[in-house]
């Protein structure tokens, strides 16, 4: 089977292609990415001279550019990551939000619904919790929960999920869709708030933490959901939407203490240290109080649970940026931008 992951150099396409080409190699991959500021193939050298990896620089949101990758390897599964995902960026600017979250699963939809035989062919459309908005009364979003995104970012992605839905619907082409919580994990770009309170404390620089920190999130390891994408694709029911939820609700503040408290056990730093950076600012506009999610559905159907806890996939994530500093630096300052234009330009 011939598998196009869109986004494959990003966080959570990396770490699905990491562990799914040498764990499937009867299966070929093929990686499609635009390499934008967060994108970094460094994190792909492993799968330097894979027989069953391909990687193809391109951006979705082009038209023109999607039909001649399609032709060329003519793929049966669609695994759809690529997404400009971080929400104070789509405050600030919205517009590449709706181009390549809107656009561009547009581009890929029309690809797929060309090459593919009505009825063939399966799109996994990987999304978001954040399409349910702001979950405030103690209950969980489920399935059929009611779509009340709260920013562009995630009114980008409720958008693109209907996408998916109206071409499943009017063209019968096989789809899976897949809303998940917080993710956290190696390769993810400090901008997010681990990986940020990570590298700050590091630095010594100070800890923002929005409003007074009572934002409830829920936490899933990233291989997890990786994982959790595969028992959809192999086991979930065509047409359907699962929720992809880690069961582990922390308000953000309970977050970075805990955190800080890890960080300094490692280093052998007093926690008093790092507790002090914490800097309370002021909150982003719509910002949303609490997500929640019910993944009984993908239990059920799919078989699936999270293996890590939130304090085994946190230790995991904080000793691998303690053991990477080299990659920490090189985001931080910009380098790997210069290696990706001396290896890729003109991709």
């Amino acid at each position: 089977m011939i598998v196009l992951v869109t986004g494959g150099a990003g966080f959570i396409g990396s770490n699905f292609l990491l562990s799914s080409v040498p764990s499937y190699p009867q299966h070929s991959f093929v990686n499609v990415d635009k390499l934008t500021y967060a994108a970094n193939l460094g994190n792909l050298r492993a799968l330097d001279g894979a027989a069953n990896y391909a990687f193809e620089r391109a951006d979705i949101a082009e038209q023109g550019a999607i039909p001649g990758i399609f032709e060329k390897y003519r793929p049966e599964l669609v695994v759809h990551f690529a997404a400009e995902s971080h929400v104070d960026r789509s405050i600030h600017g919205p517009r590449e939000f709706i181009r390549t979250n809107v656009e561009g699963t547009f581009n890929l939809l029309e690809a797929c619904r060309t090459l593919w035989p009505r009825g063939s062919g399966l799109f996994h459309h990987v999304s978001t919790d954040e399409v349910y908005g702001s979950c405030d009364d103690g209950g969980v979003f489920t399935e059929e929960s009611p779509y009340r995104p709260s920013n562009p970012y995630a009114a980008s992605k409720a958008a693109s999920d209907h996408l998916v839905r109206a071409y499943g619907r009017t063209y019968e082409l096989p789809f899976k869709i897949s809303n998940c919580s917080n993710n956290y994990g190696p390769h993810q770009f400090p901008e997010k708030l681990i990986p940020l309170m990570i590298s700050n404390a590091l630095e010594r620089q100070p800890l923002p933490v929005y409003g007074r920190g009572t934002n409830v999130r829920d936490w899933l390891y990233v291989t997890d959901h990786c994982r959790a994408i595969w028992s959809v694709i192999t086991r979930g029911r065509p047409f359907e939407t699962y929720n992809v939820g880690g069961g582990c609700e922390l308000r953000n503040i309970d977050l970075v203490e805990q955190l800080c408290r890890m960080l300094a056990a490692e280093t052998g730093t007093a926690p008093e240290q790092l507790l002090e950076l914490i800097q309370f600012v002021e909150d982003r506009p719509g910002h949303d109080q609490r997500y929640a999610l019910d993944a009984s559905k993908l239990e059920r159907e799919c078989g699936f649970s999270p293996s890590e806890s939130f304090e085994s996939g946190l230790r995991k994530t904080v000793r691998w940026y303690l053991n990477h500093p080299e990659w920490l630096a090189s985001v931080r300052t910009g380098e790997y931008r210069r290696w990706l234009d001396q290896n890729y330009a003109g991709r």
